[in-house]
């Protein structure tokens, strides 16, 4: 009875890693690929600034380091967290 446990929750660990990356190109192939109705507000606005204007997350990342943290908004102090601290892999 042991194996079967330890293999769902071996399978539900791994499964958000299979996710892509957003703003990766994958992400955004797949956000292509998936009707507009279904996007969420978050995911227009990730598919403009990554698919469309070409932000990447290493420039976002290293203009934000060089500017002093205290003058970061929330919003900048958000994705920073998310997109160079959390989200670093495909």
């Amino acid at each position: 009875m042991r194996i079967p446990i330890f293999a769902v929750v071996l399978l539900a660990l791994t499964l958000p890693g299979c996710a892509p990356r957003v703003g990766s190109d994958r992400w955004c192939e797949k956000q292509r690929d998936k009707p507009k109705g279904e996007w969420t507000l978050d995911e227009t606005g990730d598919y403009a600034k990554y698919c469309v204007l070409g932000m990447s997350d290493e420039s976002f990342c290293k203009k934000l380091e060089r500017k002093p943290k205290g003058d970061w908004t929330a919003n900048e102090a958000a994705e920073y967290a998310k997109s160079c601290l959390i989200d670093r892999t495909d």
